[in-house]
């Protein structure tokens, strides 16, 4: 794609926004109240919007390699404070997607420079699932098995965030949800998760309800 073409697209997507609604980016400038927080892969064919179906506003969203979510990330902890406490979210979606090239160079280690420390907790997800997944023959069905953990275990990562859980214990919300976008088909599939049951697993260890 030509460069210089990038600003001629964003005229165009300007007219046609104003041909729909002349006060169209004066009331985009008033603020956002989007009801979803959604955590998405860096990967350039998987854009929230564009599959979801959603207008600017609507949406908060946070991108990285292989839609992780670490404790020690100071960005996605700051996302997901601002999109609970100051947003107040209704809910959080972790989207994977299968061939994901964050996930394949985790089925497949080597070294991989300043990728390697981010990689480590994707790695970890292969190595708690070990025995499912290298009983599964079929290289893609492996593959795309390991992108449907990583949702699930990056959504468990979510509901250990203190954020989160002083947003529950007030209001009940956010609902967190995993999914995957199936870029073969372009279908979004909801991994059906049920977090709240998640939580009561983990809740001896990572509860943090505040004490009267």
């Amino acid at each position: 794609m030509d460069f210089n073409r990038i600003f001629e697209n964003n005229e165009k997507w300007i007219a046609d926004k104003l041909s729909g609604n002349l006060d169209y980016f004066k009331e985009l400038a008033k603020g956002q109240s989007p009801e979803f927080l959604y955590i998405g892969c860096s990967d350039s064919r998987v854009t929230a919007e564009d599959l979801m179906g959603v207008k600017p506003g609507e949406v908060f969203i946070h991108r990285n390699i292989a839609n992780q979510v670490i404790a020690t990330d100071n960005n996605i902890n700051s996302v997901v404070q601002y999109a609970v406490e100051h947003l107040k979210v209704k809910h959080i979606i972790v989207c994977g997607h299968y061939e994901c090239g964050g996930v394949k160079a985790a089925l497949n280690p080597s070294d991989m420079g300043q990728l390697n420390s981010w990689l480590q907790t994707l790695r970890d997800v292969y190595r708690f699932h070990r025995k499912e997944l290298d009983a599964i023959e079929d290289a893609q069905k492996r593959f795309d098995r390991l992108v449907e953990l990583n949702v699930r275990e990056q959504c468990i990562n979510i509901i250990k965030i203190d954020h989160v859980q002083r947003s529950w214990y007030k209001t009940g919300f956010p609902k967190i949800h995993g999914w995957v976008f199936d870029v073969k088909t372009g279908k979004l599939i909801d991994l059906q998760l049920k977090m709240e049951e998640e939580f009561k697993e983990v809740r001896s260890i990572y509860d943090l309800k505040p004490t009267k």
